[in-house]
C-alpha cells in the first residue's frame, strides 16, 4: 500500500494541488458550523432554522454547480473564478450583522457564486496523474479534506466560544475570499491539453472538443451523482446532530474535538481504501456509511460519541472517494468540469436535504433522532442502488457471454464450411 503512496507524492503537480486543496476547503468547512452556532445561539433560532439557512446555501450552490463547471470548461479558471470572489466579499462583509431572513437571502446569493473550489481541486488532482493512480490521489485528496475538517471547525468553535459569533463568521468567510485569491494566483492545470490538428498552412491549432451532454449525462453517471447525494445527506444531518447532542450533554465546547474525531476516523479510512488494489462499489460503502451512522444514536456523552464517530468515520472518506473516481471514469475529459459540477450539485443538495432532515427530527424527538433518520435514508439508496447496479452489472455480463457465444457459433460454422 505504501508504494502506491510514495508513487503518487513524488508527482509535484499533485503535491501542490493537495496543498491547495487542504487550504481553500478550511473556511467551508469552518463557516458551515459556526453559521449553525451563529444561528442557534446569537440568532435565537432553532435547529430546524439553522438547518434552512444551510440548505438555502447549499440548494443556491447545488444550481450553480453545472453551468459554472461549463464556464470552467470553456473560459477557464481565473476568469470563473473573479466574480466569485467579488460577491463573496461583498455578501459575507454583510450577512453576519443582520438578522434571520436578510442572513438567508444573503447567504443564497453568495451560494450561487461561490468558488467552485471542489471541483476545481478535484480537477487538478486528476488531471496530474494517470489514470492508474488516479483513485489513490482522490484518497489523497480525501485525506486534505478531512485535515482541513478537523483543524477549521475545531477552531471556528474555539473562537465563537471566546468572541461574539457575528464576528468570527466574518473573519472566516473574508478567509474563504482570500482562499478565492489563492486559486486565482496559484491558476492549477485543471484540464489536460487539447489536441491540435495541423491546418492547411501547416500551422497547429487546438482542435474542437464541443461534447453534447448526451453523450455522459446517463443513468450509469447520473446513479453515481445519486451515491454522492445519499452520502452527504447522511454527512450533512450528523454535522447537525453532533452540535445537538453536544449541546444537549452540556458539553458546546467539545463540538470542535468530537468532530475532530471524527474525521481523522474518516482520514484513515481514506488512507486505506487508496491503497487497496481495486475499487469498491459507492452504493456497498454508502451502505456501510449508514449502518455505522445509526449507532451514534446511543451514545452517553463527549467521549462515547467520539469513538462511535470514529467508527463512522471510517467510511466517510471511501463513500465520497468512490464516487469522484468512478464518476471520472464514466465522463470525457473535455467535460469533466461540467460533469464534476453536476456531481458537486448531487453533494450539495443531499446536505441541503440532510440538514433540516436532521433538524427537523432533532426539534420533535431529540439529538439522536438525526442520527437514525439520515442513516435510514442513506441505506434505503444504498439498498436500491446495490440492486439497480448489480442488475445492470449481470445484463452487461449475458450480453458478453451471448455476444461470445454467437461469435463461436460463427467461427464454427465458417470451419464447416471451409471443410465443405
Amino acid at each position: 500500500m505504501l508504494h502506491r503512496y510514495r508513487r503518487v507524492l513524488a508527482n509535484s503537480a499533485l503535491r501542490r494541488a493537495l496543498v491547495l486543496g487542504f487550504l481553500v476547503r478550511m473556511p467551508v468547512f469552518t463557516g458551515g458550523i459556526v453559521l449553525t452556532l451563529h444561528v442557534v445561539s446569537a440568532l435565537g433560532r432553532s435547529y430546524a432554522a439553522a438547518g434552512l439557512v444551510s440548505a438555502a446555501a447549499t440548494i443556491a450552490i447545488a444550481a450553480s454547480g453545472p453551468w459554472r463547471g461549463r464556464l470552467l470548461d470553456r473560459m477557464g479558471l481565473r476568469r470563473v473564478v473573479v466574480p466569485s470572489i467579488v460577491v463573496a466579499a461583498v455578501c459575507w462583509s454583510i450577512a453576519p450583522f443582520v438578522s434571520y431572513w436578510p442572513l438567508l437571502v444573503l447567504a443564497s446569493v453568495a451560494g450561487l457564486f461561490v468558488v467552485p473550489a471542489f471541483s476545481i481541486i478535484r480537477q487538478a488532482i486528476i488531471v496530474a496523474v494517470p489514470e492508474d493512480e488516479r483513485r489513490t490521489a482522490i484518497s489523497l485528496d480525501s485525506v486534505a479534506v478531512e485535515l482541513s475538517f478537523m483543524v477549521g471547525p475545531a477552531a471556528g468553535v474555539w473562537a465563537a466560544t471566546v468572541w461574539p459569533t457575528a464576528w468570527v463568521l466574518f473573519v472566516i468567510q473574508m478567509l474563504g475570499v482570500a482562499a478565492g485569491i489563492l486559486l486565482w494566483v496559484a491558476d492549477p492545470v485543471i484540464r489536460e491539453e487539447p489536441e491540435c490538428e495541423v491546418d492547411d498552412q501547416g500551422v497547429e491549432r487546438a482542435a474542437a472538443a464541443a461534447v453534447p451532454r448526451s453523450a455522459w449525462l446517463r443513468p450509469r453517471f447520473l446513479a453515481i451523482c445519486l451515491g454522492a447525494s445519499a452520502a452527504t445527506l447522511v454527512l450533512g444531518g450528523s454535522d447537525i446532530a453532533f452540535v445537538a447532542a453536544l449541546r444537549d450533554f452540556g458539553t458546546p465546547g467539545s463540538i470542535g474535538w468530537v468532530l475532530a474525531v471524527w474525521g481523522f476516523g474518516s482520514l484513515l479510512g481514506g488512507l486505506v481504501y487508496g491503497g487497496l488494489h481495486r475499487s469498491i462499489s459507492a452504493f456497498w460503502l454508502l451502505g456501510g456509511l449508514a449502518l455505522v451512522t445509526a449507532p451514534m444514536a446511543l451514545a452517553a456523552g463527549a467521549p462515547s460519541l467520539a469513538v462511535l464517530g470514529f467508527v463512522a468515520g471510517l467510511f466517510c472518506a471511501p463513500t465520497i472517494t468512490a464516487t469522484v473516481d468512478q464518476a471520472s471514469r464514466v465522463v470525457p475529459a473535455d467535460a469533466r468540469g461540467e460533469a464534476m459540477g453536476w456531481h458537486g450539485s448531487f453533494m450539495t443538495a443531499g446536505g441541503a436535504l440532510g440538514a433540516p432532515l436532521a433538524g427537523v427530527a432533532i426539534d420533535r424527538f431529540g439529538w439522536s433522532a438525526g442520527f437514525v433518520v439520515v442513516a435510514v435514508a442513506g441505506l434505503l439508496i444504498a439498498l436500491v442502488g446495490a440492486v439497480a447496479t448489480s442488475g445492470r452489472a449481470r445484463r452487461h455480463r449475458a450480453g458478453r457471454a451471448d455476444q461470445a457465444a454467437a461469435a463461436k457459433r460463427s467461427d464454427e460454422q465458417g470451419r464447416a464450411a471451409a471443410t465443405v
